[in-house]
């Protein structure tokens, strides 16, 4: 059984409205979804970091989370609270826009430029066939472009301030290769064929949940591949699970040891549930972390979390 070591991460899911319907998606988001986290939820999150100054960094999640009508305030509020701000951002919601208010988007690379918000944004690969099979046709162009776009703001570049993460996901029903070397592969890569610079790669493996699981479940390979995660269990890597060191909140103020529990409805587990409008740092301190099946997702090989690796050679 672990424990948590401390809370250094507060990421917040804002809302599953996004302009994507990605087949691994674990949240499930897409144009049709509803849940938008509310003014007085984003208030309340903005409160607990300003109370908290042991919360040094705020995860902004989704869907888009861009898609949320209060995201820019949210961003603005925790800079001035002098919060590192990472967005998880899916690169195609820039030409896109709101699928539902056709608000346009396209001043995000300069917005993300102007307040030093670290960007974390998928790319499944660096070809189109793949990272279009993956995320829907158009979706690889729209990405290249948008990532000349942040490094014409100045994103990406070694040493720079403005740090620019890219995410890969493999294809399929397989672990994620050495992170260093695909790193290595993406760099030479998209240099050589489009210009662009990235700081990092973050690999990711594919939670067997929500879409992915119905993915496994419709091929005959969900018990295959929950063998592959169970046999691929590094011990080293359970110690670094991100779960010990971050809350994740849901769109509605829910608390969850991580993302993947909050999309399986699995709160925390406090003899109450807990939200931010009951947030106990000391009580979330003492917490019994929640673990199920998908968590070998976490555990395989050099592990996996929100930063990629959990062991690093």
């Amino acid at each position: 059984m672990l424990a948590p070591v401390s809370i250094d991460t507060l990421q917040v899911n804002v809302g599953k409205l996004c302009n994507q319907a990605c087949h691994h998606c674990h949240v499930d988001a897409s144009p049709s979804r509803t849940e938008i986290m509310e003014r007085k939820t984003i208030d309340r999150c903005l409160e607990i970091l300003r109370d908290h100054p042991s919360i040094k960094n705020l995860d902004l999640t989704g869907g888009a989370p861009e898609l949320n009508p209060r995201f820019d305030n949210f961003v603005i509020e925790a800079k001035k609270l002098g919060k590192h701000v990472m967005v998880r951002h899916n690169l195609t919601v820039t030409f896109d826009g709101n699928p539902r208010t056709k608000e346009s988007k396209r001043y995000l690379p300069e917005f993300f430029a102007r307040h030093g918000i670290e960007v974390i944004s998928s790319l499944p690969y660096y070809q189109e066939y793949f990272t279009d099979k993956q995320r829907g046709r158009g979706v690889f162009n729209k990405s290249i472009e948008s990532l000349k776009l942040l490094n014409a703001q100045g994103y990406g570049q070694e040493g720079g301030p403005l740090v620019l993460d890219l995410v890969y996901n493999p294809v399929g029903a397989f672990l994620p290769a050495a992170q260093a070397s695909l790193e290595a592969d993406f760099k030479r890569e998209l240099w050589k064929q489009f210009g662009i610079r990235f700081n990092r790669l973050y690999t990711i493996t594919n939670m067997p949940i929500h879409r992915f699981r119905d993915q496994l479940e419709r091929l005959g390979a969900y018990e295959e591949y929950m063998t592959k995660l169970v046999n691929a269990f590094n011990p080293s890597a359970a110690f670094g699970v991100m779960c010990r060191s971050m809350i994740s909140v849901g769109y509605d103020g829910a608390l969850y040891d991580c993302d993947f529990n909050q999309m399986l409805e699995m709160p925390i587990e406090h003899g109450k549930p807990l939200t931010v409008f009951d947030f106990d740092h000391d009580a979330l301190i003492k917490r019994r972390i929640r673990f199920a099946s998908h968590c070998f997702g976490c555990t395989a090989g050099a592990g996996s979390s929100c930063g990629g690796e959990i062991i690093h050679e």
